[in-house]
């Protein structure tokens, strides 16, 4: 057996976005929406069924996500952690989170003049996700 070893390895495309889709477990579906709809100015489209309850991040481009309660959504502030675009300035955001009942963990920190911002929360239902923004 000799020649030249093969490879079943694919050439590797470069994608857009790792992140296509999110959810944020709560407990408390409709104290969860209250909270994001608060520090965001939004109001998110609810469907509700008798298994689980949603709740989506209004988007008209780019990635989604939503606010799931039901089977299996358990609030965690352990394990990976989101990053919520916060807009122009996340002190925005970040000055409501805790009128709307969460917790700042970490106030706005600079990361870099070329990557911006970010700080960290505890959400209404003891979830830990972040905020970054570029000023």
């Amino acid at each position: 057996m000799g020649g030249t070893p093969r490879s079943n390895k694919e050439k590797a495309t470069a994608i857009k976005d790792y992140v296509s889709w999110f959810e944020i477990p709560a407990t408390d579906f409709h104290q969860a929406v209250h909270f994001y709809n608060h520090i965001f100015g939004i109001e998110m489209e609810q469907n509700i069924t008798d298994v689980n309850a949603m709740a989506f991040f209004p988007v008209t481009s780019g990635i989604g996500g939503a606010i799931i309660a039901g089977p299996g959504s358990i609030p965690s502030d352990t394990g990976p952690l989101i990053y919520l675009n916060a807009g122009n300035d996340l002190e925005n955001v970040l000055n409501k989170v805790e009128e709307a009942g969460g917790r700042i963990v970490m106030p706005k920190t600079l990361i870099s003049e070329e990557a911006g911002y970010f700080a960290i929360f505890i959400d209404s239902q003891g979830n830990k996700l972040a905020l970054h923004s570029k000023n």
